[in-house]
């Protein structure tokens, strides 16, 4: 859904990526407003480089084009939307600097605008490689919703950057101002960071999991993945596998590891999820096996995947895009999943029960079939039984 944000320098019209009529929510909420209302009524200077970190959908960098800004972000939907909105508003592509999180970070920043992510790990690492570009004079300005900034959130800029307050709330908003401390005593940064799997949990038992910073399961592993692990197709003879929306990628290593001859394809929009999965997945495989090809894409889904190409889509879908709750994400991921399918080829999901994937199953593929529940989750397959797309 397109729609039009007011700023105090322009009017902007701005959507979501990838971009659906049918969805009622906005590509930017108060904190952005508040943020962009703070620098226009405070005339702030936007000499030198302008730093925008978390940007949601783009909103901030589409505002403040005109001061050639340096976009970091984790998530593939983020540049995209970003690359739509600048242009659906007449802004020069080149005015803009885009940036992810797996880039080296820029060498000055004398404007630095964070809009508070949901991971505070996230938030942790992207201050701790951006500190030693901050100097004395640096603007450093963060926002958020009321319920996104917490005592530990305030704690991170202080223990990272420099003294730090908050603004009076606005519209369930809040900004964060940091004065930078050039003699701060920084800590290292503890990411990534690794963990041993428990046992019982089938070829992927006892092995080493690699986790960047923002990426789920990033201290243990979360019981839906293990309920997952626990009832994977391991037999079989699937030439292409796909895990989908990889995280860590340790559901696609498990199967490499299972099926070490098919060639297993790592998915996912957060250019940190996919960097831990192909370091999770040479953390536990050695040239003692001759092991399929394994390769490692930050996208959009199943984008750009030829159709009928793959045999295998495993898949734990998110149930949440930042703080909305939405099943548009799964539904793409399924949509895709079939168009992506061989004729016979499998998509096999885990979820909670009460999201009724079975229903969403049944509608595309014409069969679901429960393989395995809890009193939490179930674990879903869907077989493609058509030739069509």
């Amino acid at each position: 859904m397109t729609d039009r944000m007011t700023t105090p320098s322009a009017e902007l019209q701005l959507a979501r990526f990838p971009e659906d009529s049918r969805d009622q929510l906005r590509a930017w909420d108060a904190s952005d407003e508040y943020l962009l209302k703070h620098l226009a009524d405070s005339d702030q200077a936007f000499d030198g480089t302008v730093v925008v970190v978390g940007d949601r959908w783009g909103a901030l960098t589409t505002a403040l084009r005109a001061h050639r800004p340096v976009q970091i972000t984790d998530s593939f939907l983020t540049r995209e939307a970003t690359r739509t909105n600048l242009a659906r508003n007449g802004a020069d592509q080149d005015s803009v600097r885009l940036l992810t999180t797996q880039d080296p970070p820029v060498e000055r920043v004398d404007v630095l605008l964070v809009r508070v992510p949901k991971s505070l790990a996230l938030l942790e690492d992207q201050l701790l490689r951006l500190a030693p570009a901050v100097h004395e004079g640096t603007v450093v300005i963060g926002t958020g919703m009321v319920k996104e900034i917490h005592t530990s959130t305030l704690k991170l800029f202080e223990r990272i950057i420099g003294p730090t307050r908050t603004s009076l709330a606005e519209k369930k908003a809040r900004l964060i101002f940091c004065t930078p401390n050039p003699g701060i005593t920084r800590p290292a940064n503890p990411w990534p960071h690794s963990y041993t799997l428990p046992e019982g949990i089938g070829p992927a038992s006892g092995r080493t999991v690699v986790n960047h910073a923002g990426v789920f399961c990033a201290e243990r592993l979360d019981i839906g993945t293990r309920f997952f692990l626990q009832h994977l197709p391991y037999e079989g003879g699937a030439e292409r596998v796909v895990d989908l929306g990889c995280g860590n990628g340790v559901v696609g290593t498990a199967m490499a590891l299972a099926r070490p001859r098919a060639e297993t394809l790592f998915l996912d929009e957060s250019y940190q999820a996919v960097t831990s999965a192909e370091a999770t997945y040479w953390a536990n495989t050695d040239d003692t096996v001759e092991y399929g090809k394994a390769e490692f894409r930050v996208g959009d889904g199943l984008e750009g995947i030829p159709d009928a190409s793959v045999d295998l889509v495993l898949n734990n879908p998110p149930f949440h895009s930042h703080q909305a709750t939405s099943d548009a994400t799964a539904w793409r991921m399924f949509t895709g999943a079939r168009r992506a399918l061989r004729p016979g080829g499998e998509l096999w999901v885990v979820g909670n029960r009460h999201l009724g994937y079975h229903v969403k199953l049944r509608r595309l593929f014409g069969n679901s079939q429960l393989v395995a529940s809890d009193a939490k989750f179930v674990v879903l397959k869907a077989v493609k039984e058509s030739a069509e797309s």
